[in-house]
């Protein structure tokens, strides 16, 4: 942070605040603030009028302290040798609590206390419509004032989007997010709307660095995210910011620049079956603009339709309102084991890093067999190994039976073995150029370590076969199920390694309408506990894009959406579970090899 660099960093760590938004109190630690700075600023952002409020009453009237702490922060931080020590705000809250309309009032009173001669702000949003909104709600606040200062003081051009101080010749403007945003700027203040829209962006890393470069340069400068949750799994830079911005705020990373303010329910609060966020009492914890710009029983209202249209908006609408995050995007059709995924985690294979859960996984297990499931250059090649544990559990498990001539439903205890699933899976690099709107959540899953981007097509073949060998040198192998069409060189691979039909390691996958059997068995063990899995985003992702279609004879599964939505390491597993139904045993070699890595 230039000359800032050298002083010392403030702590913004708060880890009582699942407390604090309970008990209604600020989430913002107690910091150092210039208490006279702060309230100055305060004072000028209280008297701008709303533009789109009937009446337009000033801040001081509708406006909420949750943000003019926000303003307290930024403006009380600067000290007299030009240094902001909080150089960076993370806001996350829901929709209609007005942070657009605050963000442009900060904006406005950024200008006024302004002493940079030809400083620059900018209003950034994923869309032009967006980044605009921030700026109209400025410009309107400048053309509502009653005492005229601000018309005489601004100049508001709005073809050029642009507002400009005619004392300080400061100026600010709207600018889309983008690799050009940057190009001709060196602002000191930047407000950053709706992050979560640039998720899905894949150079979206590339240009916040550059925005950040051009104001760590400023001793001066600073940087507002308002942003609300992602109605999709967060990815790519909204991901890693929300984890970021998380850290800080646990205490898990000190020294940071990054303030973050988080209007959310605590994970445990989020993960609870019995839906606590759901509850209408507990709204107000993460409503901090409730009885302004949003009441409660217009909220209730809307809670209660998108329930009414099913689990899929009731999650959407909970996102948006309630910032509950999504973990898996249940989606209309969906699989039914989606339900129960999250759940059927096995916490040791999850805890440790990803082969290194593979190898755990063998260790637990009596017998392996293997699904693999790929296309062409366009698609994922998926790779599932489905382990079964040699210890009997004692499982209620529901059935038909007759009655004095009536048939009827019963739950019997019965001893059976766990499964355990781990996947992995290989795509061509051209994948993410040919699919830019995933593009961001292939990068994630590799950095996970579960998903290998190869340079070269046929890197998968050799890196599946080292893996299927080692397993069968473990004495562990019960054989290897495939989708038969298009196997090619796959299939000339494994008969390499006496991996052959002859041989009764190689089985062909029944596909489409006969799979119905493995489809329904997986989320029946994944609803009862027989089948768990090593978790991560691999997965968490593939899982959501499958979807059920009815065929004449069962079901089929088949993907949500044409193209993006990835689901061949989900149907890897399913061929997996066809092969483990039928109970292998593990084919035996003359010296097992005992170590997988």
């Amino acid at each position: 942070m230039g000359n800032a660099a050298a002083v010392e960093a403030w702590d913004f760590s708060c880890p009582d605040w699942a407390e604090r938004l309970a008990a209604g109190k600020s989430i913002i630690p107690d910091l150092p603030l210039d208490k006279v700075k702060a309230e100055k600023a305060v004072r000028i952002f209280n008297k701008l009028r709303i533009p789109d409020i009937a009446d337009q009453p000033s801040f001081a009237v509708a406006g909420a302290e949750w943000f003019r702490d926000i303003v307290r922060v930024i403006f009380g931080s600067l000290d007299d040798e030009g240094v902001r020590h909080v150089p960076e705000v993370f806001c996350l809250v829901g929709k209609k609590n007005s942070k657009t309309t605050n963000g442009g009032g900060l904006i406005v009173t950024a200008l006024l206390e302004n002493k940079v001669p030809r400083g620059e702000f900018l209003f950034i949003g994923p869309t032009q419509e967006i980044a605009d909104l921030a700026f109209q709600q400025a410009a309107g606040m400048i053309d509502a004032d009653e005492t005229g200062y601000l018309q005489k003081r601004f100049h508001v051009i709005e073809h050029r989007k642009t507002i400009r101080d005619r004392k300080t010749k400061a100026f600010v403007k709207v600018k889309t997010f983008s690799m050009k945003v940057m190009t001709g700027s060196k602002p000191i203040g930047v407000l950053i709307d709706e992050l979560h829209i640039m998720g899905a962006i894949h150079y979206a890393a590339r240009v916040l660095g550059q925005i950040r470069g051009a104001l760590e340069s400023k001793k001066n400068s600073f940087l507002l995210i308002i942003t609300t949750q992602s109605d999709e799994p967060p990815a790519g830079v909204f991901k890693t910011e929300l984890d970021y911005a998380r850290a800080v705020r646990d205490g898990k990373i000190v020294g940071s620049r990054m303030l973050p303010i988080l209007y959310e329910f605590s994970e445990a609060m989020q993960t609870d079956k019995s839906k606590p966020w759901a509850d209408p009492k507990n709204w107000p914890m993460v409503m901090p603009n409730l009885g302004r710009s949003l009441h409660l029983d217009t909220m209730i209202a809307g809670y209660s339709a998108a329930v009414e249209k099913g689990a899929e908006e009731e999650r959407r609408w909970a996102s948006q309102h309630l910032n509950v995050q999504i973990g898996l995007g249940l989606k209309a059709g969906r699989w039914p084991g989606a339900e129960h995924w999250e759940a059927a985690i096995d916490m040791e294979l999850a805890y440790l890093p990803h082969w290194q859960a593979l190898d755990r996984l063998l260790r637990r297990s009596e017998v392996a067999v293997v699904g693999i499931d790929g296309g062409g250059l366009d698609d994922l090649f998926g790779f599932t190994v489905l382990g079964r544990e040699p210890t009997e559990i004692e499982v209620e498990i529901e059935v038909d039976i007759e009655v004095n001539g009536v048939m009827t439903t019963a739950f019997v205890t019965k001893p059976m073995k766990r499964w355990l699933a781990w996947s992995h899976a290989w795509c061509h690099r051209g994948v993410l150029k040919r699919r830019p709107a995933i593009a961001t959540i292939l990068e994630d899953i590799a950095k996970a370590g579960e998903l290998t981007i190869l340079d070269q097509p046929l890197g998968d073949v050799a890196s599946i076969i080292d893996r299927v060998e080692r397993i069968k040198n473990m004495n562990l192998l019960g054989g290897v199920a495939v989708d038969a069409s298009g196997l090619g060189e796959m299939e000339d691979a494994l008969d390499e390694i006496g991996v052959t039909q002859e041989s009764g390691l190689l089985v062909a996958a029944p596909q489409g309408g006969w799979m119905m059997s493995s489809i329904k068995g997986a989320e029946r063990r994944l609803a009862s506990g027989l089948l768990k899995h090593a978790g991560g985003p691999l997965m968490r992702w593939c899982v959501p894009n499958l979807k059920i279609e009815p065929t004449a004879t069962g079901i089929r599964a088949t993907k949500q959406t044409a193209g993006d939505a990835k689901i061949d390491p989900a149907m890897a597993m399913f061929n997996a579970v066809t092969l483990m139904s039928r109970n292998p045993v593990a084919h035996r070699v003359a010296k097992p090899q005992l170590l997988f890595i």
